[in-house]
């Protein structure tokens, strides 16, 4: 059941809506279920055609009353005192009577002070109904005796008691709120998505971009100017003293008004994160020498095999300090950063993965923009390095390799398991339920990105023989986990890559003792696979150090050789040009 409070200042205006055929006739039947008091007031649902728009007035001069009495006594107009909050069951409840609608339409007025139980000098309301599924509930916010209802926080009060009603009424029950969602869009711009055959309204696409813009800027600035390549309009907003930046709005270039002008959405109403303060506290974490260091990242090409390394590992840290976090107030503000660079990284790796993954793993960063957020406030500096190798993917070659791409897509479907179990440890309902929506997607991605690699080294798995040796080497190793790892259909591929570390020179002992201090093992379904990949950015990291090693020791002597091969000039005679200019 969801509420969804709001102000207005038109009482007439709503109850044409209430009271009308709705925006595409959806409305059925309008009338009123409950209401304060309507001694003679009759039903605008209820009266002949001829006389709607009578009743529609009469109602809206009852209601209004107490507002014209205080605006009388204090010589000036009441500000929004229209109160209006919808009451929606969830999709599949069961249908409510009258009578139910009735009584949850009492409660949360009770609920939110607007007309406590019993209080004869409370708010005038009604609640009317014009669809099977939901009410609308409209307050104006004076009192019977002149005063102001103390209603401070009637949004958060209404979503308890709509848990409480869940329960009571055995309807579906939804994740509570905890003030950190984005604002939903409005039915208008739902109806306006709907007829230029959009997917998602304006502002849901604005807020999507700006994510995704976000996480590959390094400055405000930069952040503008992606913004902008991808043709939204950004509209600063200026402090009026100093004349400095102090917030900003985006439209897209065809969502207008009735006049044709742009309609713009300020960063906090896409999103609380999204905010020029939330943005600058990310933008600015870092001092004068890793900022120097991310321009570097930024501007340099770097290979890709390396770029999606450095991820792995950034990773696999952040998940250690996950798993190993308190409830310490400061532990959490450092979780809460690691989610908020790990959203960002998402939105990174998007762009940067091989094509055929992009799709699920942008759906996994859009899913996890609501697990981004939560009350706790991020101590963003504690996730710089995880942050920055986000970005370093966007700078990666052209060249994909299959296996740390795998290998990278893993340790982030373990970080986005532990963010989520560290989320519902902590209540945080939304949060945890969005990043369970988001691992549908990663690991959809994750499982596409390793089957090719892991059906390859399956076919080339070494004889039986050897595959009991090494069997025998996995359960004298890691006893704890050798039945599984063993069960694990990605164990013939195991048996490749302990095959193929052992010829690069690390014995299947020693690399499987590297790789069982990893706290994965404990909690993933197929622990083969995740020795694969482990395994195989090991080997090939011993290799590539091999390899840089052996350059720089023949650097020296080649450049000494070719030093020595060359001639020394012939001294010129005194008289040459050459002698002549001073050279």
């Amino acid at each position: 059941m969801v509420p969804d409070v709001s102000t207005g200042d038109r009482s007439r205006g709503l109850l044409s809506y209430l009271f009308g055929p709705g925006r595409r006739n959806e409305h059925t039947d309008p009338h009123i279920v409950a209401a304060f008091a309507m001694p003679g007031i009759n039903d605008p649902g209820r009266v002949p055609f001829d006389q709607h728009h009578g009743a529609l007035s009469e109602l809206a001069d009852y209601l209004d009353q107490p507002v014209k009495l205080r605006e009388q006594r204090l010589g000036k107009k009441v500000p929004q005192h229209v109160w209006h909050c919808p009451v929606r069951t969830a999709p599949g409840d069961r249908y409510l009577t009258d009578e139910e609608w009735a009584e949850v339409a009492r409660r949360i007025v009770h609920s939110t002070g607007i007309a406590e139980h019993g209080d004869d000098a409370a708010c005038r309301w009604i609640a009317v109904r014009h669809a099977e599924d939901h009410i609308h509930i409209m307050a104006t916010s004076v009192r019977e005796d002149g005063r102001r209802p103390r209603n401070k926080g009637d949004g958060r009060r209404a979503q308890a008691e709509c848990r409480r009603i869940e329960t009571e009424l055995g309807l579906r029950r939804l994740k509570p709120g905890d003030a950190t969602a984005p604002k939903t869009p409005s039915g208008p711009e739902v109806a306006k998505a709907e007829r230029q055959g959009r997917k998602n309204t304006a502002r849901v696409w604005l807020r999507e971009h700006a994510y995704a813009a976000a996480a590959a800027a390094r400055d405000e600035d930069e952040f503008f100017a992606v913004l902008t390549s991808l043709g939204i309009k950004v509209r600063p907003r200026l402090g009026p003293v100093t004349g400095e930046v102090t917030g900003y709005s985006l439209a897209t270039a065809d969502d207008t008004d009735a006049k044709g002008m742009p309609i713009f959405y300020s960063g906090s109403a896409l999103a609380p994160d999204l905010s020029l303060n939330r943005l600058r506290e990310r933008f600015g974490l870092a001092d004068g020498k890793a900022a120097g260091q991310a321009t570097a990242l930024h501007t340099s090409r770097t290979d890709a095999g390396a770029s999606w390394r450095q991820a792995d590992g950034e990773l696999r840290a952040a998940y250690m300090l996950v798993t190993g976090g308190t409830a310490v107030d400061e532990a959490d503000a450092k979780v809460q950063a690691q989610a908020a660079a790990f959203a960002e990284l998402l939105h990174n790796t998007a762009v940067s993965a091989p094509r055929q993954l992009r799709a699920e793993i942008q759906a996994a960063a859009i899913a996890f923009n609501r697990a981004n957020r939560s009350a706790i406030r991020a101590d963003h500096r504690a996730a710089d390095a995880l942050r920055q190798a986000g970005r370093t993917l966007l700078t990666s070659s052209t060249g994909r390799d299959g296996d740390f791409v795998a290998a990278a897509l893993t340790s982030a479907v373990f970080l986005l398991i532990a963010l989520s179990e560290w989320h519902a440890q902590r209540g945080h309902a939304q949060q945890a339920a969005a990043a369970q929506q988001s691992l549908v997607h990663l690991r959809a991605a994750q499982q596409h990105a390793a089957r090719p690699a892991l059906a390859q080294l399956a076919a080339r798995a070494p004889s039986p023989q050897a595959q009991d040796r090494l069997a025998a080497a996995v359960r004298a190793t890691i006893p704890d986990h050798a039945h599984r790892i063993l069960a694990d259909p990605a164990w013939p591929a195991l048996s490749t890559a302990l095959a193929q570390a052992e010829s690069a020179g690390n014995p299947p002992r020693r690399a499987l003792a590297d790789l069982s201090k990893q706290r994965e093992l404990d909690t993933a379904d197929r622990p083969a696979e995740v020795l694969v990949w482990r395994l195989r950015t090991a080997t090939a990291e011993r290799v590539s150090q091999r390899a840089r090693s052996a350059a720089s020791r023949s650097a020296r002597p080649v450049k000494n050789a070719i030093r020595t091969a060359v001639p020394a000039p012939r001294p010129r005679a005194l008289g040459s040009d050459t002698h002549r200019r001073g050279f």
